[in-house]
This record gives C-alpha cells, sequence and structure tokens, in this order.
C-alpha cells in the first residue's frame, strides 16, 4: 500500500464508469480515506458530518416515537451466539473472532458483533419480569464488524457504522405494529431527508434477516439500475426470546415469551445519496444532510478586503439563526473555490465582491442546477439572506427528490411478459414489477439466470394473475432487481 493517499485529479463522467465515479468522488470530496486495514475506511470530517446529520434526523424521529438509546457491548461470547441456531448459520460466514487477549489464548472466542440482538436478548432476559416493564423500547447508534470480501466505501465494508433499534412486547399485534412503524420511519427519513424516492414492503422467504417472522425492508434505485436496501425492519416473533429465555408475567399471572423487534438503518444510505444525486461536478448533497449548507466565497480586488469581512459578518448572523455556513478566504482564485465547493456538494455558494458590497446583497448561486439555469443565481439583499437561504434550501431538496423519483418511476417496469422479465433483470433496467408466485425455488431460479432478486414484496394488485416468472399462480406483486 502507497504512503500517499492516492490523488484524484479528475472525476471521470458518472454515466460512462459509475463504480469509478463513486470512488473518485469519495476520495477527492474527502469523505473517506483508505485505512491500513482492509475493507475499512477514514471518515473523514465532511463525510462524518453527513453521518452526524443522519444520526440528528433519525435520532428526532426514533425519540419522537417514544425510543430511547443505550449502548452493549461490543464482544459476545460464542457460547450465547449459538443458542439461536438461525441467526447464527445466516452470519456465520460474516463473523470476525477474538481469539487471544494480550498474552492469553481465550478459553471461549469472542465474536465482535455482527450485529446485537444476541448480547440484547440476554441483557432483556434479565431486565423483564412483568407485564409492566413492556414495552422496552431501545435504540444502540454503534459500529458492526462483517467478514466482507469484496468492499466498497459505505456501501460495503468490513466496519461499518449504523443504529440498531431493538424492542420488546407483550404481544405478536404490538410487535407487528412496532416493525411497520418503524419502516414508516425509515421512509420518511429516506424522502424527507435524504431525497430519494423509495419502495417499502416483504421481503421475500430466502431475503428475510435470519431468525425473522417477517422483514420489511425500504428499497431504492441507483443509476445504473441497480436497488439498494436502505434501511430494514424485522419482526422476529418469539425466536429470540426462546433463545434468551425472555419471559413476563402476563396480566392473566400466566408466564409468556416476549415478542422481539429489530430495525437498523446504516452509513450505505449515504452511499445512496451519493450515487443518486451526485453529478459530473462531483457531489450534490441534499441540505438536511449537508455539514455545510452555504459557503460564502468573498471576491478580493487587491488589498480591499471588504467582502472578506462582510461575509464573516453575515456568516455569524447566519449561524446565530441554526445555519451550517463556512467562509473560504484562502488565497486560491474565486474559480478554484468554486470548483471545490461545487465538488464537495454544498447545496448553495454566496458570492460576495465590491459591487455587492455597494449594492449590499449577494449572489446565491445553487448547486443542484446546471450554470445558465433558471434560477441557478439569484441576487438576494443582505438583509434578506436568512429568510432567503430557508427557501433555496427547501427548493434544493424538492428538485433533488423530484429529480430521483422521476428517474425511479421511468425504470420502473410493470411487466407481464416472461422474456421481457428475463431480459429487462439480466440488463439491469431498473426495478421490474410483476405478479410473483413467493416461492424459493422460483426466486432461486431468476437469480442464478440474471442475477436478480426480489427487492421486496406487497399486496397483489390482479387477482387470480399467474407468476410472471413461472406460470405458476401469483400471491404477491414483488419488485425485482439486482442489487447492491
Amino acid at each position: 500500500m502507497s504512503e500517499k493517499e492516492p490523488l484524484v485529479k479528475e472525476i471521470p463522467p458518472k454515466a460512462a464508469d459509475l463504480s469509478a465515479w463513486y470512488t473518485a468522488v469519495c476520495l477527492k470530496a474527502e469523505l473517506i480515506s483508505y485505512s491500513p486495514v482492509r475493507g475499512c475506511v477514514v471518515l473523514r470530517p465532511h463525510g462524518y458530518g453527513m453521518w452526524e446529520n443522519l444520526q440528528k434526523h433519525l435520532d428526532e424521529r426514533f425519540k419522537a416515537t417514544g425510543h430511547e438509546n443505550a449502548y452493549f457491548p461490543l464482544l459476545i461470547p460464542e457460547s450465547l451466539l449459538m443458542r439461536e441456531a438461525e441467526h447464527v448459520e445466516g452470519f456465520a460466514p460474516e463473523v470476525a473472532w477474538v481469539t487471544q487477549g494480550g498474552q492469553e489464548k481465550l478459553t471461549e472466542r469472542l465474536a465482535i458483533r455482527p450485529t446485537s440482538e444476541v448480547i440484547i436478548g440476554v441483557m432483556y432476559a434479565k431486565w423483564i419480569q412483568s407485564h409492566r416493564d413492556l414495552p422496552v423500547l431501545i435504540n444502540q447508534w454503534a459500529n458492526v464488524v462483517r467478514w466482507e470480501k469484496a468492499t466498497r466505501p459505505f456501501l460495503r465494508t468490513m466496519e461499518f457504522l449504523w443504529q440498531e433499534g431493538h424492542t420488546a412486547h407483550a404481544s405478536a399485534k404490538e410487535a407487528r405494529e412496532e416493525t411497520e412503524k418503524m419502516l414508516a420511519v425509515y421512509k420518511d427519513f429516506a424522502e424527507n431527508v435524504a431525497a430519494i424516492p423509495v419502495y417499502a414492503g416483504v421481503k421475500s422467504q430466502s431475503e428475510r434477516f435470519p431468525g425473522a417472522v417477517e422483514t420489511f425492508s425500504i428499497e431504492a434505485l441507483m443509476p445504473d439500475g441497480k436497488a439498494l436496501q436502505s434501511g430494514t425492519s424485522h419482526d422476529l416473533g418469539q425466536n429470540f426470546s426462546k433463545a434468551y429465555d425472555i419471559k413476563f408475567v402476563d396480566t392473566d399471572q400466566k408466564v409468556k415469551h416476549v415478542y422481539t423487534t429489530s430495525w437498523g438503518m446504516s452509513w450505505r444510505m449515504l452511499g445512496g445519496v451519493i450515487m443518486a444525486h451526485g453529478d459530473d461536478r462531483g457531489l450534490r448533497i441534499p441540505p438536511k444532510l449537508a455539514p455545510i449548507e452555504a459557503v460564502f466565497v468573498p471576491i478580493v480586488r487587491g488589498e480591499d478586503t471588504a467582502a472578506v469581512e462582510k461575509s464573516h459578518e453575515l456568516a455569524t448572523q447566519l449561524r446565530a439563526q441554526g445555519y451550517r455556513i463556512r467562509v473560504d478566504d484562502r488565497d486560491q482564485t474565486p474559480g478554484w473555490k468554486y470548483a471545490e465547493w461545487e465538488m464537495r456538494g454544498v447545496p448553495l455558494r454566496i458570492e460576495i465582491g465590491p459591487r455587492d458590497i455597494q449594492s449590499e446583497s449577494a449572489m446565491v448561486v445553487r448547486r443542484d442546477k446546471q450554470k445558465g439555469e433558471e434560477g441557478a443565481k439569484v441576487s438576494v439583499p443582505f438583509d434578506a439572506l436568512g429568510r432567503t437561504l430557508r427557501e433555496l434550501l427547501d427548493d434544493v431538496h424538492r428538485a433533488l427528490f423530484s429529480q430521483a423519483k422521476a428517474f425511479l418511476e421511468s425504470h420502473t417496469f410493470t411487466v407481464s411478459d416472461r422474456d421481457e422479465f428475463f431480459e429487462k433483470c439480466l440488463n439491469r433496467a431498473g426495478m421490474i414489477d410483476i405478479p410473483w408466485c413467493g416461492r424459493v425455488e422460483c426466486e432461486a431460479a431468476v437469480k442464478a439466470a440474471t442475477g436478480a432478486t426480489t427487492r421486496n414484496t406487497r399486496a397483489l394488485q390482479q387477482p387470480g394473475a399467474k407468476c410472471v416468472a413461472c406460470g405458476e399462480p401469483a400471491r404477491v406483486n414483488a419488485y425485482f432487481a439486482q442489487s447492491y
């Protein structure tokens, strides 16, 4: 490995090679650096700022729905992990193990958590005794490790950041309501914060989380026609509570096992944001996720520093109003700065030069629009910046979401012909919507032939329809696509 970070001089065209474009943007925009550990990345301040904003908006939603944050250990004894057989089998290839501490060989291996159902289940068994202790509504912000072979920043790394909610309930009905509620929270976040339209639905049996009764997901579509699973919510029934002996005395004085759920969203959502919204100039970050909402670029003529001073003065006022603002008073040329902040995806650029000082107005430039496009640049009086910036930022979000939604809709195909279905799946046309039988064997055959799997399912749209893939009676409608 080179001691120096790979220098990305130019970002390749997005349409020509999305993978090369994506990696170049992650590096050049200083979201990440590669670490000495294979498959792991360093999250740099600009990237971590996006993660912090994701945390902020999700955490607000979790707490508004009655959840509290807690933290559980990173290491899980092997004997505990083995008590839930289906769960272990599902994660076995990805588990990393600690076998030695200092100079001492451990008598029992410790798993580095790939997810925390196990350790949390053990603790819930200690905490829950009565129906009065229910429901338990806990979320954890944490890192997990999964031993991946092929990795890509944000989308699939060995160590990644996420949140995982874990709840316990007195009845199956309450657990299912919780599962569906949190799926709705994820959908709301994806569309109203990340500006990414998604399809919400139920996972197939083969795509279900190990140990779950039912798994729900939100699925986004990336520019290369691949789907991105962006958040999951699992109804675990009593599978984990029986494995870890989580019991309570109900109102009828009978001892029963609780019903549990888990749900999670990771930083792969940031990968989705990068791919879905970026262009040939670099990132286009939705305002609510942007570490910097607006950057001042003062234009200095000779020794006249009035534009710099005014930029700092206005930035101070805007920060007091809650805006995330940067002033770029470095000695590079304005043109260099424009390209730099466009590449880093800052939603708005505020230009102030000598003429602007005289007119007491600033030129505000939108990152989401192309140069010369209507509304790409607007003159705003200094005393109206606070109000106007919020209006512009809200409109930037709407525009990004509208573009992404138009892409999803134009790349969603309702198909009734078997040959057309296989052709579109094979060629990554997008989300392919068909009446589907729901059988594991059918999904496996489609995957073997095309690489596509079900992303999620919903109620059958045409009662009596036949499965487009195999001709058996259809039970649901399913979106098929190749995926990350």
